[in-house]
């Protein structure tokens, strides 16, 4: 921990950070000093230096020059990390999930406006990114938490498919163009929780899938009946986003029973595809098999009590089983992981408390996810050549008492501000004369 006694060292860190936030393009800068978690072979560096140009990582060590006209912040020795993973989320496609207007998040065909005898039931190709709302409030919430990208993850609803749809990573930067295309995936719930979607069986769902991949292949199987409408499973569309997932694409499963887990590998030995395990409430009990067939797991690590039969071998050192068998560990939250992301630090230090190495914690919010979701070219490390995307901590940035003091993004220092801080600053008048419940 850092201690708070460094008072000095933060006054001159928001001088600094306010020279760097007008300085031109801003996209240039120098940190000075911090205790950098580069998340990568070179570890922790302590009283480092971090130097960007142009957004991109240049340099990182000690007694890096600054070069001529570069702004300098003075970091104090606080922590440095890439910017955080915020798990699966709705962010920016869901705003205020009680009000159906403002969400966007699943589809759902069968509903009383449809004609069920005519429209295939599933739909992979639907897409998340095209409804994607960089200006959310949700994401500046967020954001002045130190959560840097996320991947939206299409759901589940009444009248939809299992096969929820594809979704890719996000930067929250503002942008408009904020999605990372080689992150595209596909989400699929399999398990007790989705199996009302198939018949009311788990068997289903696999005798569904097995069917819509037998259609999305560009020749027929022999003896194959050509699909017509009101029995096929697919869109041509459909069809051509299957087959592109089934020659090596990624298939985000939502899974839980260890049963399930063991067929989801199985399928994708089979077909070919990369899977990610999302959930995985009991994929300690198979952690060998998820080790030698190299799959990531992101876990909420607060799962301690069975929320349903497919969870009844939850455990709280869940991350910690794993990451010794070898699997590569993330964190993800279950519930609403949309408006609260900023919690999944908290997931991390939880692990973190029942037996899961620090480093592996902080990896499993940076570098683990960007490697699951082919992203870490980009994202998920303090390397030369990667984006800038960095957040200064006020202390251990897996305790929750720590704060973002400042986020960059692509080297460009953002206001550390919210809606919440906003209205926070506009009604929490100074205190008068009287105490504040007399106030108006």
């Amino acid at each position: 921990m850092i201690r708070r006694s460094r008072s000095l060292a933060r006054l001159a860190l928001a001088a600094a950070l306010a020279v760097t936030a007008t300085a031109a393009g801003a996209q240039d800068v120098l940190i000075r000093g911090a205790r950098v978690h580069t998340v990568s072979p070179a570890g922790t560096l302590e009283k480092a230096d971090v130097l960007v140009r142009g957004g991109i990582i240049r340099a990182v060590g000690g007694n890096v020059e600054a070069p001529a006209g570069v702004p300098v912040v003075d970091a104090g020795g606080l922590p440095l990390t890439p910017a955080l993973f915020g798990g699966l989320s709705g962010l920016g496609v869901e705003e205020v999930s009680g009000e159906p207007a403002t969400v966007d998040h699943a589809l759902a065909l069968n509903g009383p406006m449809t004609v069920p005898a005519i429209e295939p039931d599933w739909r992979p190709e639907f897409d998340l990114v095209p409804a994607y709302n960089p200006r959310s409030a949700a994401i500046g919430v967020n954001r002045v938490a130190g959560i840097g990208w996320t991947m939206l993850a299409p759901g589940t609803v009444p009248g939809g498919s299992f096969v929820a749809g594809q979704g890719a990573v996000v930067r929250l930067d503002g942008s408009f163009d904020a999605a990372l295309e080689a992150s595209r995936s596909l989400f699929i719930d399999l398990g007790s929780d989705a199996k009302g979607l198939a018949g009311g069986s788990r068997a289903a769902q696999y005798m569904l899938l097995e069917q819509a991949l037998r259609e999305s292949r560009p020749v027929p199987a022999a003896g194959m009946v050509a699909m017509v409408p009101g029995h096929g499973l697919l869109t041509p569309t459909g069809r051509d986003v299957m087959m592109r997932y089934t020659r090596g694409g990624r298939v985000v499963f939502h899974v839980d029973r260890a049963a399930d887990i063991r067929q989801t590998l199985a399928l994708a030995q089979r077909l070919g595809f990369q899977p990610v395990i999302a959930g995985g409430a009991e994929a300690w009990v198979v952690a060998g098999e998820l080790a030698r067939a190299r799959v990531p797991v992101l876990v909420d690590a607060l799962d301690n009590l069975p929320s349903n039969f497919d969870s009844l071998g939850a455990r709280l050192d869940n991350a910690a089983r794993l990451h010794a068998a070898g699997v590569a560990v993330g964190f993800t939250q279950r519930g609403d992981a949309t408006h609260n992301a900023r919690k999944v630090r908290q997931l991390a230090g939880n692990a973190v408390a029942n037996g899961l190495p620090w480093d592996a914690g902080l990896a499993g919010l940076t570098r683990v996810p960007a490697e699951a979701f082919g992203v870490a070219d980009q994202l998920g490390s303090i390397e030369e050549g990667k984006r800038a995307d960095l957040v200064l901590w006020s202390g251990d940035p897996l305790e929750v008492t720590s704060v973002a003091r400042q986020v960059w993004f692509d080297g460009k220092a953002i206001p550390m501000r919210s809606r919440q801080t906003q209205l926070r600053d506009r009604y929490l008048k100074a205190a008068g004369p009287l105490p504040r419940a007399y106030t108006q």
